[in-house]
């Protein structure tokens, strides 16, 4: 495996398929700035640049921004796996900084895994929210444990703001904005990487992710109930 060294954290993905095949993928986070780092690419494709297919939401400006963040970090991913099936079987294994994750699943969950880490970890203004999450990096993680994770950021980094004597809040309504800007975007990816893709495993995989942050969005204005339960002994009932 490859190992991270004292500037970067690897996540390295290794995946079986059924024929015997097998591809790795692995992601490179800076620890400083905790961001994505690119390989060495070619010139971008044009489905990268930043007015195609804008998201509509997007406060970046091309003549400063000529690439659009995500998707540039996002070529090498579709030139893997552009060509796969998105319910082929695969066997995932993943080698994260402090342990490996293993399981039977789709195509479509693997890349929606991967590109959740690599859109945390872009250099977007909507998704850098997501960065505390990348860092402890749950591949496959399900819903439930998704709206466990993110509210318990969105909720520690307000502890944050009132250690620093900064505004902050205990309502969830700019969780659940956050999220709302992130739907947009996903769903201006789908647009972007049918135009880069022959098969439909990473168009699905984004709306995988788009099915997910609608289900958090909808879980946070229904708070948390789910998982109040967890709680009784804080005096929670």
């Amino acid at each position: 495996m490859e190992h991270s060294d004292q500037s970067s954290w690897v996540f390295l993905y290794k995946l079986s398929f059924v024929d015997g095949n097998r591809l790795e993928f692995p992601i490179h986070i800076d620890k400083a700035s905790n961001s994505f780092i690119p390989s060495a690419q070619n010139p971008a494709p044009a489905w990268a640049a930043l007015d195609y297919q804008q998201c509509g939401n997007c406060p970046l400006s091309k003549s400063e921004v000529p690439l659009c963040p995500v998707a540039a970090n996002l070529v090498p991913l579709i030139e893997l796996c552009g060509s796969m099936k998105s319910y082929q079987t695969v066997s995932l294994e993943v080698a994260t900084p402090e342990r490996t994750i293993s399981g039977e699943t789709t195509v479509q969950r693997v890349i929606s895994s991967i590109l959740g880490l690599i859109i945390a970890t872009s250099a977007c203004p909507h998704t850098e929210y997501f960065k505390p999450m990348a860092r402890f990096h749950l591949p496959l993680a399900s819903d439930e444990e998704t709206i466990y994770r993110t509210t318990s950021t969105f909720l520690l980094a307000q502890y944050f703001l009132y250690r620093d004597g900064k505004p902050y809040t205990l309502e969830l309504e700019q969780l659940t904005q956050i999220y709302k800007e992130l739907q947009i975007i996903n769903r201006a990816l789908a647009r972007r990487l049918k135009a880069a893709i022959s098969e439909d495993a990473a168009v699905n995989g984004i709306i995988l992710l788009d099915l997910l942050t609608q289900s958090v969005a909808w879980s946070i204005e229904e708070g948390l109930e789910g998982i109040r339960y967890l709680f009784k002994r804080y005096g929670v009932e």
